[in-house]
């Protein structure tokens, strides 16, 4: 009589796992996926709460504090506190801290007015020293006095929600476009695959520029925000309806699809509930590979004073600043927003390079 199989230390004994579940798994194992994933939630955690994160509104300007340097907090008599620069005889915007005249820094303090996600109105900030004349000043101002860290913050509404706009609206039409392109076939597989190939054929940045230059060049910030998303989605379908034409021609002829239209199903609803499900996971890849090149398109436009317009903030006009070289060689810190920029697509590329790994079934 043969012994009982001990299942305890047994890895093939273990209950069966989902595919999700596998996924999951070999998701967590990569840790640069893992920790471009974290990134980017701690970025949007502040893009949603950039208001209340911000010590000052990203618009005020302060006349007195052109140029001035980051003033990071530092301990004094078991504080944290926040020295006083004040301008010396060294020359414009040359600044010299004060370490006798030094503020602690307080939170949960009275500020400028905002609105907390867009529609509860309020002034309490997460730090600050509660003084408008001794502001914490985390990356220092540009050349109209404004707080970076506040208008980074802000920018980052916008620069970060246009990739992820951008991506459902070009990646919900082109699945839809690639799905009637492979399962119907014939003239309409023709005609749209040709029209993907003349989008796909005029560079990208040119037909950017073109379709921005056919509007109004004064317009308010959100007409030109929607405006940016419908430009970045029309040139970003066309590649992702190929590629899902592609997978929806092998799927039509499943068993399961077959089945569908047996039972005599509208080709529509064919094409959204039983073949475009089973290319999710190419699409959850390729999404968050694409979600750069939406965030870059803006900063782009932006950067060449054809997107968002000041005084709102976005991480593109920011970098507009640094085109100055003697600005930038004497205030660095002009160039934050494009650490920031240089942070959340590296987080992107290790966040979908994880993804494609888990999600192919040969990796370990």
């Amino acid at each position: 009589m043969s012994e009982p199989i001990d299942t305890t230390n047994n890895p093939d004994a273990r209950r069966p796992r989902t595919p999700w579940q596998l996924f999951w798994g070999r998701l967590r194992r990569r840790r640069f996926a893992m920790a471009g994933a974290w990134i980017l939630v701690g970025l949007y955690g502040l893009a949603l709460f950039a208001g209340f994160v911000a010590p000052g509104n990203h618009e005020r300007q302060d006349r007195e504090r052109f140029f001035h340097p980051p003033t990071l907090p530092r301990f004094q008599d078991w504080r944290l506190v926040v020295p006083r620069y004040e301008q010396t005889k060294g020359g414009p915007f040359v600044y010299k801290a004060r370490t006798d005249d030094a503020k602690p820094v307080r939170f949960f303090v009275q500020g400028d007015p905002y609105k907390l996600f867009w529609f509860i109105p309020t002034t309490v900030h997460l730090f600050g020293t509660g003084e408008a004349s001794h502001p914490v000043l985390l990356f220092g101002t540009d050349q109209f006095g404004r707080d970076i860290f506040s208008r980074i913050l802000y920018g980052s509404q916008v620069s970060l929600s246009i990739g992820l706009v951008g991506i459902a609206l070009s990646f919900s039409f082109g699945m839809l476009a690639g799905g009637a392109a492979g399962y119907f076939g014939g003239r309409t597989d023709t005609l749209i695959m040709r029209l993907c190939e003349l989008i796909m054929s005029i560079p990208g940045l040119y037909l950017i520029l073109s379709l921005r230059a056919t509007f109004p060049p004064k317009l308010s910030s959100a007409h030109v925000y929607l405006l940016i998303v419908v430009i970045l989605s029309f040139i970003g379908w066309a590649s992702m309806a190929r590629v899902i034409r592609g997978m929806a021609l092998s799927l039509r002829e499943r068993q399961f699809v077959l089945a569908a239209r047996a039972l005599g199903l509208p080709a529509w609803r064919i094409i959204v509930r039983h073949i475009l499900p089973n290319t999710l996971s190419y699409v959850i890849v390729a999404a968050t590979l694409s979600v750069p090149y939406y965030i870059l398109g803006e900063v782009v436009l932006s950067y060449l004073s054809v997107g968002i317009q000041e005084p709102d903030a976005s991480w593109g006009n920011m970098l507009t600043a640094a085109q100055n070289t003697e600005h930038l060689q004497s205030y660095p810190w002009l160039l934050a927003p494009g650490a920031a920029i240089f942070v959340t697509v590296l987080a992107f590329n290790f966040l979908g390079d994880g993804l494609r790994d888990a999600a192919d079934t040969k990796s370990n």
